[in-house]
């Protein structure tokens, strides 16, 4: 298994919101099912967590924010690095985990997995790039470098493809990405071309003069899909159902509060300190680079879509097979409960059609659902 997001953690899950322990709802007794969630740092998944600072769920066992409480639930939080978060999910360590559509494949051959909901897509936050070459005619025959079976090495070659290009012609060689943008960063002679994700495309084009984007992820929109992907053992103990509407349910209140003209700014200072200690303008191109899907509707029109079901994940189905990612093909389906991986859409509709506050964009009201002391404090 290919780590996609080697970016270190910043902290553990159990320091975050250090000092809000008068938020805090204690157990008293009352018996809830406990469910965990992985997630790494990336700009949608480390929504959790900023979901978490704000009140909105707390994250730690036997504590519960206003979400469990809606929903009867007990989550659990548990933030970890890309690679270790596909070994928890994939040995049944935690009930689910933030990964992508390419990464949820292998895991599936052993535990069949539920996508329940998409959090972003890439549309620039993955690039090539180069100094010294002009263009893909002057790339043609040049090692290019990054993670390799990976989702960049699939982007890189899929962006070739878009460009009427032969990705045989272009070398891909694999070199972690972090030593690939220093590589580049630092003027390494034989560094021309390499193929990484934000935070290191921001910082190579800021410190190394000359460099520049031969083709981003923006040639192939909602082929890279961020996802939070359920077990379905998981999901079908007792509470599971209600474990995948909280999760979401706080997704998508943190998007409110991202689209709040009042708390928007704020709020996205919040995630870019969980994501590689990013400042507020930086934030603002990483998620115009990594579009989030901030409502149901959003999210059920990528999975409903025809060219997602019909086109792209049968073209990351046959890239995972042809490059040795996985052993074999899964078995992907759409609403379809045998399926190895099985694209839900029932937990976004469940979600769409509970109470709606449509003045905060959330199921149920994110302020209704927040802490006041939450708000206060912000």
């Amino acid at each position: 298994m290919k780590n996609y997001w080697l970016i270190p953690t910043l902290c553990v899950v159990a320091a975050l919101g250090c000092g809000r322990s008068d938020e805090k709802k204690q157990g008293a007794g009352t018996e809830k099912p406990v469910f965990s969630l992985a997630w790494s740092e990336y700009p949608s998944w480390s929504v959790f967590g900023v979901a978490h600072e704000q009140g909105i769920l707390d994250g730690r066992e036997g504590e519960f924010g206003p979400v469990e409480e809606k929903w009867g639930v007990d989550i659990v939080l548990k933030e970890a690095d890309y690679d270790t978060c596909l070994t928890l999910y994939g040995s049944k360590s935690v009930d689910a985990a933030c990964i992508t559509n390419m990464d949820a494949l292998a895991p599936s051959l052993g535990r069949d997995s539920v996508a329940v909901m998409p959090t972003s897509t890439s549309v620039g936050a993955d690039a090539c790039i180069a100094v010294g070459l002009a263009d893909l005619d002057a790339l043609q025959g040049k090692p290019t470098y990054g993670l390799e079976k990976s989702v960049s090495q699939y982007a890189f070659e899929r962006c070739l493809e878009k460009a009427g290009k032969n990705p045989k012609e272009y070398p891909f060689r694999n070199m972690d990405p972090a030593a690939a943008a220093t590589a580049m960063q630092t003027g390494q002679e034989n560094i021309q071309s390499i193929m990484v994700w934000n935070p290191f495309v921001l910082q190579t084009l800021r410190t190394k003069d000359g460099s520049k984007v031969l083709f981003d992820s923006s040639a192939i929109p909602e082929e890279i899909i961020d996802m939070v992907v359920v077990g379905r053992d998981s999901l079908d103990k007792p509470g599971g159902r209600k474990f995948a509407r909280a999760v979401a349910d706080a997704f998508y209140q943190v998007n409110a509060l991202l689209a709040d003209p009042n708390e928007g700014d704020a709020t996205l200072v919040a995630l870019g300190a969980k994501f590689s200690s990013l400042g507020l303008e930086d934030m603002r191109k990483v998620v115009e680079q990594t579009r989030f899907y901030k409502t149901p509707e959003a999210a059920l029109a990528l999975f409903e879509g025809k060219t997602f079901r019909d086109e792209t994940m049968p073209k990351v189905v046959d890239f995972c097979a042809t490059h040795g990612i996985v052993e074999r093909k899964p078995t992907v389906g759409f609403d379809d409960p045998k399926a190895q991986v099985d694209f839900d859409t029932s937990i976004l509709k469940e979600i769409q059609t509970a109470a709606w506050d449509a003045d905060s964009g959330s199921p149920g009201g994110a302020a209704a659902s927040r802490p006041p002391a939450a708000n206060a404090a912000r």
